[in-house]
């Protein structure tokens, strides 16, 4: 009879997870499916429902990736296909969740008129909204012309509502961003390792990145680690961090990493348990991503009311160092936080934003002889 139970307990589960939404592209999240030509007028879509698996509202246009727009070609990064969002469009797709989970919403966006442009993603169980962000989309990091952004959300139900919205309203109708390549993934809270008090450290938990892509995903500002795409890391500054993959770049340790391209504006953080008193050594990785990034760098770390900059200089060439701050706790949690002091730009002269990268982050108490 028990192992009946078991059965049953086991297949059930094995049925949830099959009907949840797998880490990557959700479906047709490349809109390579498009609509009917008798369900377009142009490249505007009439037909709400005539992307599959898409529900569309307002101006939205079907762009193919040889399209122009005046002298301009429009650029599509995943595939032959992209949607257009003008005056007040959103695009929205139901999709299967696994309830209590945390997951992050990584997308591929391009502005294609010269005004400043905002994207907003919400998510919705039965039609009312639950969460929701704005992400600022006139700042360019990439030399592709496109970036990928990620954003955070906790699934209070199995079925939710994905919803990418441009709030803006300009002369013409049409212009608005490019939308391509929304994925999901499933992001479990990371384990402490052994002996470092600092939670993803070594950055391995994060959002999707796009396997054909080389231009990683931005992470938004956050004001509640619950939020973050990045778990366990406030992005405490105006502008974004990247995420990067050792596929494209070069990171120190491990398969992923944090490029902070903003300079000043861009800083990460966390909040950690010490003790008042104790002394503890921050040991981390600073360097380059080999992606044209040269010149004097510097790192600023951050524990507490202790402040070092550490300096590196820059070859392009996807070089790295570590160093060590050591401070003594004075409260029951600290603030650790990295940020670049510098602004950086790529060397290709495509205007690229680009910065420092940071890496395999630890946090140990140190013991002196005879201390218990």
């Amino acid at each position: 009879m028990k192992i009946v139970v078991v059965l049953l307990l086991l297949s059930a589960t094995f049925q949830i997870a099959l009907s949840t939404t797998r880490d990557g592209q959700i479906p047709n999240g490349n809109f390579e499916y498009g609509p009917k030509p008798s369900q377009m007028k142009g490249t505007k879509v009439t037909d709400p429902h005539s992307i599959p698996h898409w529900e569309t509202t307002g101006y939205v246009e079907y762009i193919k990736s040889t399209q122009k727009q005046g002298d301009m070609v429009l650029v599509v990064p995943e595939g032959a296909s992209a949607v257009r969002l003008g005056n007040a469009a959103t695009i929205k797709t139901k999709v299967k969740v696994a309830k209590g989970v945390f997951y992050a919403i990584s997308f591929s966006a391009s502005r294609t008129c010269a005004q400043e442009q905002t994207l907003m993603v919400s998510i919705s169980q039965n039609s009312q909204p639950k969460d929701w962000g704005i992400w600022p989309i006139q700042t360019i990091y990439s030399c592709d012309g496109w970036d990928s952004y990620s954003w955070g959300f906790r699934a209070n139900s199995s079925d939710m509502e994905i919803l990418i919205h441009n709030p803006g309203v300009d002369k013409d109708p049409a212009c608005g961003p490019l939308i391509d390549s929304v994925a999901l993934k499933a992001l479990p809270k990371p384990i402490r390792q052994r002996g470092n008090l600092l939670r993803n450290g070594n950055f391995e938990e994060g959002p999707y990145i796009f396997p054909n892509s080389s231009w990683g995903v931005l992470i938004p500002p956050t004001l509640k680690d619950a939020n973050s795409p990045l778990p366990c890391w406030l992005i405490e500054s105006l502008k974004a961090v990247k995420y990067i993959d050792s596929d494209h770049f070069r990171v120190p340790e491990g398969r992923r990493a944090v490029e902070l391209v903003a300079g000043r504006e861009s800083a990460i953080a966390q909040l950690v348990r010490t003790t008042p008193g104790k002394t503890y050594d921050l040991v981390f990785s600073i360097g380059d991503a080999k992606n044209s990034c040269e010149g004097s760098m510097m790192v600023e770390a951050a524990a507490g009311r202790d402040i070092m900059q550490v300096p590196y200089q820059s070859k392009g060439t996807g070089g790295f160092k570590r160093a060590k701050l050591r401070f003594k706790a004075v409260s029951s949690r600290t603030r650790v936080r990295f940020l670049s002091a510098y602004y950086h730009m790529k060397s290709d002269n495509s205007g690229s934003l680009c910065g420092p990268v940071v890496d395999d982050l630890r946090l140990v108490s140190v013991r002196y002889p005879g201390q218990a």
